[in-house]
């Protein structure tokens, strides 16, 4: 028989301590005013407390029912009731959580904003469709498997990442103890020539639009303009990387002096870059501000105002069945500014790349930029470039005056 009473549950919860009702149900009330249920058992020789909810909520003969149900499991059921209530409570901590938390813990030291940005931007592309709602304890090599396949002979590299990302934040949640067991290793069901096949070794030149075709797929892109088609362009006629478009914001852009200057953190190789800027890419310009989106920065941006995600620019070119690579764009200019006469070193300081030769590198100080009053030979490059891209269009006209409005 109990030794508590209703009134004596009331008076004790205004009193901190513990007060014992017998057969190992006692209520806990401490300092802060929070009163709990608890039941104490021995389970193969060892002492377990377990709670059984608060005592503002569940009455008296409530708190003694469920401690009557509890001792029945654990003695006669043999069932582990803490593991249990563990199970239940990691159920409720979706891969999608997890993964979130883990990027929140880490990002602080990871090595750029950008990787950060990256790293999180690979699952909600790859695996949030897929694995994104499931219990995190309950994701197996087979659910990661249908994440990849898709991906894994398209962008093998890509798909590398995500599936180490996606098996980060599963040992991330095991030692969480949202997991039983830590995640499928490379070494076992997710090893190439197990679960997954062995990836094409052999490397491929990203396949590139022939120059020739340029002028024509330009007109093809100006046709209904999105931030999609436009960053596309931007990229052609800049002859950027992926990255440096998607990331650019306004105040990279100075418009007087037909400059775009690139951070560092948005580079490869973690340098500065300035590109000259072209009458047909200050064109591009003046229609993405046309478009801008009220509270965002960035001139080509994706959902809710954050820049695009990597795989936007290649769908532009998959929508308009074309075979080629946004990364091949740059090979046409390399192989159109040949055929035109413009130095190999002008081009390759137009496109970011590291001087193979160290001397040179040492003692290589231009940029090829000139001065305002003298244009170098880079700023001829891309203003010759920008006029063949097109050709196939109407001229653009003086875009100044337009522009010198959009970043001030």
């Amino acid at each position: 028989m109990g030794k508590l009473t209703a009134m004596a549950v009331k008076a004790a919860l205004a009193n901190p301590g513990t007060y014992q009702d017998g057969e190992g149900l006692f209520l806990k009330v401490d300092k802060r005013g929070g009163a709990y249920w608890m039941l104490r058992l021995q389970r193969d020789g060892k002492r377990q407390d377990i709670g059984l909810g608060s005592a503002k909520l569940l009455a008296l003969s409530d708190a003694r029912q469920k401690a009557s149900g509890v001792r029945k499991a654990i003695k006669i059921d043999r069932r582990d009731v803490l593991a249990e209530k563990k199970d239940e409570a990691a159920a409720k901590v979706t891969f999608r959580v997890a993964a979130c938390q883990y990027h929140k813990e880490n990002e602080a030291g990871w090595k750029s904003s950008v990787y950060a940005r990256q790293w999180l931007a690979s699952l909600e592309n790859y695996a949030f469709p897929k694995l994104g709602n499931l219990a995190a304890g309950a994701i197996t090599a087979a659910d990661i498997i249908s994440v990849l396949t898709p991906i894994w002979q398209e962008i093998p590299e890509t798909a590398r990442q995500v599936r180490n990302r996606i098996c980060a934040v599963l040992d991330y949640a095991h030692a969480k103890g949202w997991r039983s067991r830590e995640a499928p290793s490379g070494n076992g069901s997710l090893k190439v020539g197990r679960g997954l096949p062995r990836q094409v070794k052999v490397r491929e030149n990203r396949k590139a639009m022939p120059y020739v075709a340029l002028p024509g797929f330009i007109v093809a892109l100006r046709r209904k303009p999105s931030f999609g088609k436009l960053a596309l362009e931007l990229l052609i006629l800049t002859g950027a990387r992926s990255q440096e478009i998607r990331l650019a914001t306004w105040a990279e852009f100075d418009i007087d002096s037909r400059l775009w200057v690139v951070p560092a953190d948005h580079m490869k190789r973690r340098k500065a870059h300035i590109v000259p800027l072209s009458d047909a890419a200050l064109s591009v310009l003046v229609k993405a501000n046309a478009l801008r989106l009220s509270g965002s920065d960035v001139v080509f941006p994706g959902t809710a105002g954050n820049p695009m995600s990597d795989m936007t620019l290649l769908k532009v070119l998959r929508d308009m069945s074309e075979p080629f690579h946004v990364h091949g764009f740059r090979s046409a200019l390399t192989d159109w500014a040949a055929n035109e006469g413009f130095p190999d070193a002008v081009v390759e300081a137009a496109l970011a790349h590291k001087t193979p030769d160290a001397v040179q590198a040492a003692y290589r100080r231009t940029t090829y930029l000139g001065t305002p009053g003298q244009p170098g030979t880079r700023v001829k490059l891309m203003e010759a470039w920008g006029r063949y891209c097109s050709s196939g269009s109407a001229c653009n006209g003086n875009v100044l005056p337009i522009l010198s409005k959009i970043t001030g």
